[in-house]
C-alpha cells in the first residue's frame, strides 16, 4: 500500500494506491490545504482503509520481476522516486475507471429519479382532474 501526497495546481491531494492479488485499487482524497504530518496521520488511521473499501474497480497490474538491486542504486531511486511528484499510471488507470463507473451509477439513478417524479406528477394531474368531474 502506499500513499502520495502531492499539489496538483490548486489542492494538495493525496492518492492511495493498493496492490492485492486482484490487481491495483487506486482512491484520490483532498486535503484542500497543505496537510501537517498530523493530518496525514488522521487521515491514514481513520479515513484511509474506508475510502479503500468503497472503491470497486481494479486495474490489472504486471508485476515486475524482483531481484537484488544494489544499495547505492537503491537510495539513488528511492531519491528519485521522492522527487517525482504524482502518481503511477496504474493508479491513474483505476481513479479514471472508478469514476466512471460512478458516473454511469450516477446517471442511472437520476435517470430513475425523474422518470419516477414525471409519474408521480402525471397521477397527480389524474387525481386532480378526476376530483374536477367529480363537482368538487
Amino acid at each position: 500500500m502506499k500513499l502520495t501526497v502531492y499539489f496538483d495546481g490548486q489542492y494538495w491531494v493525496g492518492v492511495v494506491e493498493e496492490v492485492t492479488d486482484d490487481g491495483l485499487k487506486a482512491c484520490r482524497h483532498v486535503f484542500g490545504a497543505e496537510p501537517s504530518n498530523r493530518e496525514v496521520r488522521v487521515f491514514v488511521r481513520d479515513r484511509m482503509l474506508a475510502l479503500l473499501g468503497e472503491t470497486s474497480r481494479t486495474v490489472e497490474r504486471q508485476d515486475l520481476v524482483v531481484r537484488r538491486i544494489n544499495p547505492k542504486r537503491l537510495a539513488r531511486q528511492v531519491a528519485r522516486e521522492a522527487q517525482k511528484a504524482g502518481v503511477s499510471t496504474y493508479a491513474q488507470e483505476a481513479l479514471k475507471k472508478e469514476l466512471e463507473s460512478r458516473k454511469v451509477e450516477s446517471k442511472t439513478a437520476s435517470r430513475n429519479f425523474k422518470k419516477e417524479e414525471k409519474e408521480r406528477k402525471r397521477l397527480l394531474g389524474r387525481q386532480k382532474a378526476k376530483e374536477k368531474h367529480r363537482g368538487r
